[in-house]
């Protein structure tokens, strides 16, 4: 089954046909990159990790380099299962398995549960990625929309008592990002969160939560639904990639033994043993907290300049929801399709991603764009701003000098 998303496309003229995924690379010299989904240089901590390799390899000389590679890779595992227990989810190593990243997890499970007759519940908008990966299973779809609060349950159980009143199949998957949304930056309320537990038990269907963000908050961060869930209907996928380095590839999944085993089978990769040792070099000499207070420290603060940017430069016809933790600010520009409107933001020396690739049906996305704070510095934050507010063809009221 191929999937419909093609990112480059809408920029093909421009960038000479780049795959999807690579026109990043090709951005106009100097151009602020609103659009980057990864930490800024000056947050990967690539001094530690070159430390960590040096101390691996020092001490393990060719081990690590083998397929059954270096004995610091089960400490990756236990430094997991304890960072789960202190998230307050159980974690023993029979319930979680360790994967290339989130994306491979994601995979997995959908390789596990799904199937052509499956009906999956996606939110409106959701990360583009995940869409894709659904798409090679089945093509039966719930979407939900997303509001300040996130995913909107209410909607979600009148759609379901609808499904069960008219004899339509029921879903077997949920994927919710309910923590720092990616591309919305929305968190689901605690009642929600409780409410969702309870319609996946009355309705029976199994809950993947995506927390790829979810200890990036700028203040407490709220409790996971994985440690909410008192039925094993959450399959809790984390990820290092937004908290340490994206490119070490380091994800995992905690779920049932039922499920983890499954996976397993299916996981053919045959690890990566370097990586994982080399994470585990880093973290056992790593203050992990004081970490993360580093990075949620600085992300707050730009995600504070984007704000007050968005407000100083946009049209007041343009809204958006403000984050509490994360990478992301949604924008909604009433009118504008924000698919034409790159083209000219990246003449400006800007870029964003358009809203559309982040839902199924397209046409809802239209409206909208979502900016990173994640990357480019402050100055920049602000600057890339102030040229979106030029670019983006809403009529701004003129008004008179207060003097």
């Amino acid at each position: 089954m191929k999937t419909a998303f093609h990112f480059s496309k809408d920029i093909e003229m421009a960038f000479k046909n780049d795959p999807p995924g690579q026109w990043l690379s090709t951005l106009p010299p100097n151009c602020l990159r609103l659009s980057s989904g990864y930490p800024a240089p000056a947050l990967v901590p690539s001094e530690e990790i070159k430390k960590a390799v040096t101390r691996l390899l020092d001490e393990e000389r060719d081990l690590p380099l083998h397929y059954l590679g270096s004995p610091r890779v089960p400490q990756l595992k236990k430094f997991l299962q304890e960072r789960m227990v202190q998230r307050g989810v159980e974690a023993s190593s029979s319930k979680l398995i360790v994967t290339s990243g989130a994306c491979q997890a994601i995979d997995l499970i959908a390789r596990v549960l799904l199937d052509d007759d499956a009906v999956v519940i996606v939110e409106s908008p959701t990360y583009m990625e995940a869409l894709e990966i659904f798409q090679n299973y089945t093509e039966h779809y719930m979407t939900i929309p997303i509001d300040e609060d996130g995913l909107q349950t209410e909607l979600l159980a009148s759609m379901l008592a609808n499904r069960k009143e008219k004899g339509l199949p029921l879903p077997r998957l949920l994927y919710t990002i309910p923590t720092y949304q990616n591309p919305t930056g929305t968190t689901l309320s605690t009642e929600r969160r409780q409410h969702v537990l309870a319609l996946a038990e009355q309705y029976d269907f199994l809950i993947l939560e995506d927390d790829a963000y979810g200890e990036l908050g700028f203040h407490d961060n709220p409790s996971l639904l994985k440690a909410m869930d008192t039925n094993n209907r959450v399959l809790y996928v984390g990820s290092l990639s937004k908290v340490v380095a994206p490119g070490m590839r380091i994800g995992w999944v905690v779920a049932d033994q039922q499920i983890i085993e499954p996976l397993n089978w299916f996981k053919k990769d045959l690890s990566h043993p370097f990586n994982e040792a080399t994470m585990a070099s880093f973290l056992e000499v790593t203050n992990f907290d004081g970490h993360l207070k580093f990075l949620t420290s600085a992300y707050e603060s730009k995600c504070a300049s984007m704000l007050s940017a968005l407000e100083e430069f946009l049209p007041p016809a343009v809204s958006w929801f403000v984050p509490k933790g994360g990478y992301f600010v949604w924008v909604k520009i009433p009118g504008v399709d924000t698919s034409k409107m790159l083209p000219k933001a990246l003449a400006a020396g800007v870029s964003f991603v358009p809203g559309k690739y982040f839902f199924l049906d397209q046409e809802k996305g239209l409206e909208y764009l979502r900016l990173s704070f994640s990357y480019a510095n402050e100055e920049e934050i602000v600057k890339g701003v102030e040229l979106l507010g030029q670019v983006t063809g809403v009529n701004i009221p003129v008004t008179e000098d207060a003097e």
